[in-house]
């Protein structure tokens, strides 16, 4: 990093890979102009035909073709890792031991023994490593939690959530390395990562886990005959694989706080292509949110009139986070969407880097080795059959 400039990278072209790449590319433009400049260096993909459109889409200067040409890249100071759970380990410890600072995709690897391993060395480094759990830069998930600290909705009763997606509802998609790896690798690990961290950032620690049911419910799907990126359809060879890890979770929750949550995840839920949501209940109001109408949340509280009480609709605008300075027309009603969430988390993660800490830190290794371990008691629930698990 140069004292007004930081160069960035992406590895992985596919669909969240895009993702990032467009955060990086419109970072520059949130929060101000008193931060260094950020350089759109390169984007690699062992697919040199993905590399090479993910770069020249979003307006990198270059693609390679293996992490090791960014690891080894003297112009590349930071690095958004967006590739198989599996894969992280390698590529992540490869980084850091490159002197890089490391954004990682969520779940930060491909097993808990991988996770402590990317812990440790990020605690060696002189490095910045963080992970993605992109729905904590949702300025309405994070007015709700403002909320909540401001004590207006009481003490937390119940939380209930849901990430349902219908990506592997069709069983002619192929098999990838989403649907390997054992229980709690599938819909799980894949979405419902997202949502336990999400529940956890509005309603603080999970303390136990019980009630885990999975199923799967495609048990086999065709064999790809090359390379598939996100969950687009493919050629495949005619061969048939099983599938490793369940379709739909659901299990229950109690909160260090001693709130009940419910949730639920799915890759099998008919036209739901991004389903998230949740509600929660307090002592004395509520609020819910719908990432299908992401510029807006509900809320109800005491102090209003009964006539007119109830959940109301709140638009999120200027006055709440990440808005003002945040959209080009930051006004109230204009409306965003999940893209934002992705230049926030990169905004927020360069100013890291740069020692500007008005937008707060990414979740880092440690916490997302919890989030992992939380993952595990909920598949150990359900090999249990329901039976409680503690959280350490």
């Amino acid at each position: 990093m140069t004292s007004n400039s930081i160069g960035v990278a992406v590895i992985g072209g596919g669909m969240a890979g895009r993702a990032h790449a467009a955060g990086y590319r419109t970072a520059s433009t949130l929060f101000g102009t008193d931060r260094p400049d950020v350089r759109l260096v390169a984007v690699a993909d062992t697919n040199e035909a993905v590399a090479d459109d993910t770069a020249k889409r979003y307006g990198y200067e270059r693609a390679e073709y293996s992490w090791q040409a960014i690891a080894e890249s003297p112009d590349v100071d930071a690095v958004s890792v967006v590739v198989a759970n599996q894969l992280h380990r390698e590529i992540v410890e490869g980084l850091l031991a490159a002197g890089k600072h490391v954004l990682c995709e969520k779940p930060l690897a491909g097993s808990i023994a991988d996770a402590e391993s990317m812990v440790a060395a990020a605690a060696d480094a002189d490095t910045i490593a963080t992970v993605g759990y992109t729905y904590r830069r949702s300025p309405a998930i994070q007015a709700i939690r403002d909320e909540l600290e401001t004590g207006r909705l009481g003490e937390i009763i119940h939380f209930n959530g849901h990430y349902w997606c219908d990506y592997g509802l069709d069983p002619t998609s192929p098999i990838t390395w989403r649907h390997r790896g054992g229980p709690g690798t599938g819909a799980l690990a894949d979405v419902g990562s997202h949502l336990l961290d999400m529940a956890e950032f509005v309603c603080g620690p999970i303390v136990e886990i019980s009630g885990a049911t999975f199923a799967t419910v495609i048990t086999e799907r065709p064999v790809p005959a090359g390379v598939t990126y996100g969950h687009t359809k493919a050629e495949t060879t005619g061969e048939m694989a099983p599938v490793e890890n369940e379709d739909l979770a659901t299990f229950t929750a109690r909160f260090q706080n001693g709130a009940v949550g419910t949730f639920s995840a799915s890759r099998v839920a008919h036209q739901l292509p991004d389903g998230l949501g949740f509600e929660l209940f307090g002592t004395s109001g509520s609020a819910a949110f719908d990432l299908a109408r992401a510029a807006e949340f509900s809320v109800s509280s005491e102090g209003i009139d009964s006539t007119v009480n109830g959940q109301r609709r709140v638009i999120v605008g200027p006055q709440h986070p990440y808005i003002q300075g945040g959209l080009p027309m930051d006004a109230g009603g204009v409306g965003h969407g999940k893209a934002e969430f992705f230049a926030y988390q990169a905004r927020a993660f360069l100013d890291q880097i740069a020692g500007i800490d008005n937008l707060g830190p990414l979740p880092t290794f440690a916490h997302a080795l919890r989030g992992m371990q939380i993952v595990t008691a909920v598949a150990e629930s359900a090999r249990s059959h329901g039976a409680a698990v503690k959280i350490g």
